[in-house]
């Protein structure tokens, strides 16, 4: 996915929310969130030359998979004028699936894509990728660079430099 339709999706996805917060459709709302957090992390993929999401694509399908199952839990588990749950571990069954699914599974995901990290980005292939980029900025112009001029300046034997003819400048 080019770059530029990852963050026009971004856009949308954010200006999406807030759409469906403001009318109050919280539902939709929170699905709307999820998908715009699961861009946001596939957006980190973005300068890589591999598949569409790697390397994190197996933490995009991970996340995207528990937000789904996650959500879905809550909204057909939780209604407002219910006033007596189930309850499993002394936690009521809504509680339970939101804690379980939607924060302690994704934060285990990221502890685990943390530890993996050192295969994913280890030293030689991060050095490669500033190498490159060293490289890429030397051939090209940027327009916040300051310009380099390639002529030889003598000094003239006092605090200041002379220029091509000798002058003080």
């Amino acid at each position: 996915m080019p770059r530029n339709t990852l963050m026009a999706a971004i856009g949308l996805l954010a200006v999406g929310a807030l759409v469906t917060a403001s009318l109050e459709l919280y539902r939709t709302f929170s699905y709307v969130a999820a998908a715009f957090i699961l861009a946001v992390v596939a957006s980190a993929s973005i300068e890589h030359r591999g598949s569409v999401f790697e390397p994190y694509t197996g933490l995009v399908a991970g996340l995207a998979g528990l937000f789904l199952v996650g959500l879905t839990g809550i909204w057909l588990l939780w209604n407002p004028d219910v006033t007596s749950y189930s309850y499993v571990l002394g936690v009521p069954i809504p509680t339970l699936v939101y804690f379980g699914l939607l924060w302690l599974a994704p934060a285990f995901m990221a502890i685990y894509y943390s530890l993996l990290f050192d295969r994913i980005g280890s030293e030689a292939i991060v050095g490669d990728i500033i190498d490159e980029a060293r490289e890429r900025q030397q051939r090209t112009e940027l327009p916040l660079a300051p310009k380099q001029i390639d002529r030889t300046i003598s000094t003239d034997g006092f605090d200041g430099t002379a220029d091509g003819e000798g002058d003080d400048d």
